[in-house]
């Protein structure tokens, strides 16, 4: 329990001290107007009240995230403690800080224009194609895994269930903001945040009666628990699997959503670096939860690579943990949660990242969104590609969401490059984002390498992929390095 506690206070004590530091560093002003204001449309550059923008925020960046991934980082043992707790201050919190609040500064301008102004066109157009890629193929994985879960629950038909689910997206991604997604997110992010506070206080009980032991970080537990740590080890592999825990580059996508919502700058703070730390902590509730349900780590592994004994069609996987521990811990309660959390979630993330998408491929097409005629014309191509992925791919998609995790990181590794060139081009020390990036891009490059074929990777030895990931980030630091003094040179001429 010392851990855990020890834990969550420092994520706490993240926030306001160093996301703090974060908001004086990046010099905000609670005077300058907002995009909400200059640019308001009424349909996604609305005012809104600061607790129902962290909300909406906290989900968009949330859903299942910070419980799956979690999950899947347990496996790793107590070392998933240090990445959820320094990713998630000094990466995350602050890549999320910074990129929201440079959209707010470029009027709610989307991740692939930010990347352009300050990395250049190639880099934009790159971005474009890329984001959109990636926001798709979340919102497709968002449609169809909610509706299998539905379907087993209901007994009413899969094609039922995928239907209503695309016609919520249409509606979340056409209607005003403040319409559907405004309305709907504080009770499911409420419901979130609930279950999170429900383990963490059945932890406490349990652990204080006696029934339950936690795993501690000490020099024992500090080693890879994997099966299979030989091929599965810790770099660059753990920084792949719990991503929205600690720093997620899908977060970049979704902060110009509320950029585009804020009433001052001085909500920055609360909403971007303040929804992240949130996430961390429900992260690292989830993470001790899955560590020590079974006994210990040990026992996840097993449960998780074993069918079960009384119903071995069942496969064990995160979705089966969390209603199990729910269902332990917090009763019928917990179970009716527990089917929000593993339905509502991944679809308050998928009508979000359909919503960026058409937002855009607007900002790229300078293309106004105030009609709604002028909405249809992006959204109708949008879901018809993602109704083709849904019906045509089907179980294909799954193997494809393989690549999401590293794409997630990799996303993370670019917008970080672009907020260390916008700190340099305004004379300030970068390292606060380029020592990130650097990191990033060596854990990138090191699992594109060394991963297995099916999960995304080239399956070379773990040496030969390591230099390579660290010769490949000193490169990009090298080059990050003589870009930034040339644009320097030119902003003084």
């Amino acid at each position: 329990m010392i851990t855990l506690a020890v834990s969550v206070t420092l994520l706490v004590l993240g926030y306001i001290v160093y996301g703090r530091v974060a908001e004086r560093f990046f010099g905000m002003d609670p005077a300058r107007p907002t995009p909400a204001f200059t640019k308001g449309d009424g349909i996604d550059y609305i005012p809104m009240k600061g607790w129902r923008v962290f909300m909406i925020q906290f989900l968009n960046i949330a859903g299942l995230g910070p419980i799956f991934g979690a999950i899947l980082g347990a496996m790793y043992g107590p070392v998933v403690y240090i990445w959820i707790v320094l990713g998630c201050i000094f990466m995350g919190a602050t890549h999320d800080y910074f990129g929201g609040m440079l959209s707010v500064r470029h009027g709610g301008a989307s991740l692939p224009e930010l990347v352009g102004t300050y990395l250049g066109k190639p880099m934009r157009m790159f971005l474009r194609v890329f984001t959109l890629l990636l926001l798709i193929f979340v919102g497709v994985a968002f449609v169809s895994g909610p509706a299998k879960l539905l379907f087993t629950m209901s007994g009413f038909s899969l094609t039922f269930w995928l239907a209503l689910i695309f016609l919520y997206y249409i509606l979340a991604t056409l209607l005003p903001i403040d319409k559907i997604i405004g309305p709907l997110y504080p009770f499911f992010g409420g419901a979130l945040i609930f279950m999170a506070i429900g383990i963490f206080l059945s932890m406490i009980v349990k652990w204080a009666g006696g029934s339950l032991t936690l795993m501690e970080i000490a020099p024992a537990t500090l080693i890879n628990f994997q099966p299979d740590a030989a091929t599965n080890s810790i770099f660059p592999f753990l920084f792949i699997v719990v991503s929205c825990g600690a720093i997620s580059g899908f977060h970049a996508t979704q902060s110009p959503l509320m950029a585009r919502c804020l009433r001052s700058e001085k909500q920055g703070r609360q909403i971007f670096y303040g929804a992240m730390i949130a996430e961390g902590v429900v992260a690292m509730i989830w993470a001790t939860a899955a560590m020590n349900y079974m006994g210990d780590v040990h026992g996840l592994t097993y449960a998780f690579t074993h069918p079960l004994a009384d119903n071995p069609v069942i496969k064990p996987d995160p979705a089966w943990l969390v209603n199990e521990i729910c269902r332990s811990w917090l009763g019928k309660a917990g179970a009716i949660i527990a089917v929000v959390g593993v339905v509502a979630c991944p679809v308050t993330s998928g009508d979000t990242a359909f919503r960026s998408a058409r937002l855009t491929i607007a900002d790229m097409l300078s293309f106004s969104q105030k009609k709604v005629s002028s909405r249809l014309l992006i959204v109708i191509p949008i879901f018809v590609i993602a109704f083709i992925l849904t019906f045509v791919m089907k179980d294909e998609f799954a193997r494809i969401w393989k690549f999401v995790g590293i794409s997630n990181q990799a996303l993370a590794a670019i917008t970080c490059w672009t907020i260390a060139m916008y700190l340099g081009i305004k004379g300030k020390t970068h390292l606060m984002m380029s020592l990130p990036a650097l990191f990033l891009t060596a854990v990138c490059v090191t699992y594109i390498l060394t991963a297995p074929h099916s999960g995304g990777g080239l399956a070379l030895p773990l040496g030969i992929s390591v230099t390579a990931g660290v010769v490949a980030a000193t490169a990009a630091m090298i080059l990050f390095l003589s870009v930034l003094r040339k644009k320097k040179t030119e902003t003084n001429r």
